[in-house]
């Protein structure tokens, strides 16, 4: 059930569903963002592009079909000392090196990733803004999946995509 405070999320992907629950009370901004995006429909027909066990599983930035970048807005202010931290099923926003970078890309955590946590002021890691409440199962397939080196991104890229079919409020 979705609430202003807690929204929930629905990632139906080439791999079943997986669910998260947004926190809005401590990552207003993350959560805003990622509920923009959903709204536009800009996650549907994308792909988990870079997906490493024993570590996380990254999508919504590249189309499902080979790969190709999607336009995104205006980065947002890291939010990553909110208080939320990076474990297991948890759900973060992936930027660049730099800390403001996040625009539409997330990763869901595969294992507890306390390193990239936030260490305070000016040591930036990366923004828990949810967390995953059904399809853990999922994620742990989609963690299994084989990955090779595929451009532009290198190593770590899933042979097979793993498309995310349909993003929506729930």
């Amino acid at each position: 059930m979705t609430t202003a405070t807690n929204p929930n999320v629905l990632l139906e992907t080439s791999l079943g569903n997986i669910t998260l629950e947004l926190d809005a009370d401590k990552a207003p901004k993350s959560v805003a963002n990622f509920l923009e995006y959903v709204k536009s429909g800009h996650y549907d027909g994308l792909a988990f592009h870079r997906v490493i066990r024993d570590f996380m599983i990254q999508g919504g930035g590249y189309s499902a079909d080979a790969y190709k970048e999607r336009s995104t807005r205006t980065p947002i202010e890291n939010e990553c000392n909110n208080g939320l931290k990076n474990k297991r099923g948890t759900v973060a926003m992936a930027r660049t090196n730099d800390p403001h970078s996040a625009t539409s890309q997330f990763f869901i955590n595969h294992a507890d990733n306390d390193f990239l946590d936030g260490r305070g002021a000016g040591q930036w890691g990366y923004a828990v803004f949810g967390k995953v409440t059904a399809g853990m199962d999922v994620v742990d397939k989609i963690a299994a999946t084989q990955t090779g080196r595929i451009r532009p991104f290198g190593q770590d890229v899933p042979v097979e995509p793993v498309a995310i079919v349909k993003v929506s409020l729930v």
